[in-house]
């Protein structure tokens, strides 16, 4: 549980945050996003996925809002992309995958080399799923090439590509925002972090969620995935320097380099 000083600090970033606007994707690709939302909520398979999931032992930082979030924001981008990449008839097809993968891409987020061990995890799992062995193989590549600043394997078709890309962009738009609202709360509260400690990585943090930048794959997410972190890093300096002046913390601020 969250000592009260961390309590008081995340009420603090809920009140920064909501001094922003939304990211762009959500402002502008409104339909897309309600789409993918409505399609994740008529997918059995995309419930299954959930009920998997929340079986499974929680991921600091990385539980079942994280995954839900990553699933919808998938499936916008295959909606927004798909029809220039993919048959139209395939597209909500694509969708459902997007859904899949993003729900279960973390599914081994403790391991070492999670993307991998992730991809292997989800290979087992969607062995009692109606997917075609394409498509499960789709969904095990996007899990394994999910991770940032790591080999990314070239897939051998559009389709399976998109899907990759995709699952990678919607990921590391939750460096944004929610990275300050929900992520380092969670990982606070499941490694026992104090307030003394986490102000003592804040700054190195910061410098880690630039780095992500430049890294995006989608055309989406190179347009509006640098916004996300923009108001990521926003919110967090913001809440820094807030938190700074209260004093919380009695060691000078280490530079490890851990992101938040």
């Amino acid at each position: 549980m969250l000592t009260q000083l961390l309590l008081d600090a995340k009420g603090l970033s809920e009140k920064i945050a909501e001094t922003f606007p939304a990211p762009r994707l959500y402002r502008e690709k409104k339909l897309e996003i309600d789409e993918s939302l409505r399609l994740f909520e008529n997918n059995p398979m995309a419930t299954a996925c959930m009920e998997i999931l929340s079986e499974r032992a929680a991921f600091s930082g990385h539980g079942l809002s994280h995954a839900r979030k990553v699933a919808i924001d998938a499936g916008a981008i295959i909606l927004i992309e798909g029809k220039q990449a993919i048959e139209e008839d395939n597209v909500k097809r694509a969708v459902v995958l997007a859904h899949i993968a993003g729900i279960l891409h973390d599914i081994k987020r403790s391991a070492k080399n999670h993307a991998r061990q992730g991809a292997e995890e989800a290979k087992k799992i969607l062995r009692g799923f109606d997917l075609t062995d394409k498509e499960q193989e789709s969904v095990v590549d996007a899990i394994g090439n999910h991770e940032a600043f790591q080999p990314c394997t070239p897939l051998a078709d559009l389709d399976s590509q998109l899907l990759s890309d995709a699952l990678y962009d919607a990921d590391k738009f939750r460096w944004g925002p929610d990275n300050f609202t929900e992520m380092i709360w969670d990982i606070s509260d499941t490694l026992n972090i104090s307030v003394e400690i986490l102000l003592d990585h804040f700054p190195a943090g910061l410098k880690a969620l630039e780095r992500i930048k430049g890294s995006f794959r989608t055309s989406t997410g190179k347009q509006y995935g640098p916004d996300f972190i923009a108001l990521g890093l926003k919110i967090g300096e913001k809440l820094y320097k807030e938190l700074e002046k209260k004093q919380l913390r009695n060691s000078p601020p280490e530079t490890g380099g851990k992101r938040l």
